[in-house]
């Protein structure tokens, strides 16, 4: 369960540069969207501070968090946004959160300025395709508790920022069953 552009996988430095030297510096307050699930996806972002979750709907209209962007790495519903298509997912601030944004126009024209920069959207586009492989594979072949260490590996003290149901949705996992898993992990009766 990696992150889709996290800080231990590619190096994307130069990506970090751009968004923070060209970008808008804004500050999200808990609740405030950076994207709406429908409306055209406009931001490619850099998290100084805080953290996102990506959220969406089912039919039904239950919530369901399938994604979410922490401090360090970066946030963007990244196809959509890409080819101005409108958002597939609404991309929420969970705390007061800093970012460094950039509009689609800007993310090409950087894309476009060498071969160096398009080889990193290829590279980009297929750490996705891989991301979402794993994440698929995490919600079929791992155990709630595996699911639960991952995202606690991925980082480190943001329990405390995030609800139960949010963390159970991520994990497709019941509110019951996170209570359980601290309740081992608590007790120690791994």
């Amino acid at each position: 369960m990696e992150q889709k552009f996290s800080k231990n996988s590619i190096d994307l430095q130069v990506l970090r540069e751009f968004c923070e030297r060209e970008g808008e510096t804004v500050t999200y307050r808990k609740g405030d969207q950076l994207e709406r699930e429908g409306d055209p996806a406009r931001w490619f972002a850099f998290v100084e501070s805080g953290c996102f979750k990506y959220v969406n709907r089912s039919s039904d209209d239950k919530e369901h968090i399938t994604w979410f962007s922490f401090e360090g790495e970066f946030v963007v519903d990244y196809p959509t946004f890409l080819y101005d298509r409108p958002s597939q997912t609404t991309i929420v601030a969970m705390m007061t959160s800093r970012i460094f944004r950039v509009s689609g126009e800007q993310i090409r024209l950087f894309f476009s300025q060498s071969m160096e920069t398009m080889t990193l959207r290829a590279i980009i586009a297929e750490h996705i395709l891989f991301q979402f492989r794993s994440r698929y594979l995490d919600l079929h072949c791992t155990t709630p508790r595996e699911r639960y260490d991952l995202l606690m590996q991925r980082c480190p003290g943001i329990v405390e920022h995030l609800d139960l149901q949010d963390i159970a949705s991520f994990l497709n996992v019941t509110p019951k069953t996170i209570s359980k898993i601290r309740k081992e992990i608590t007790f120690g009766m791994d």
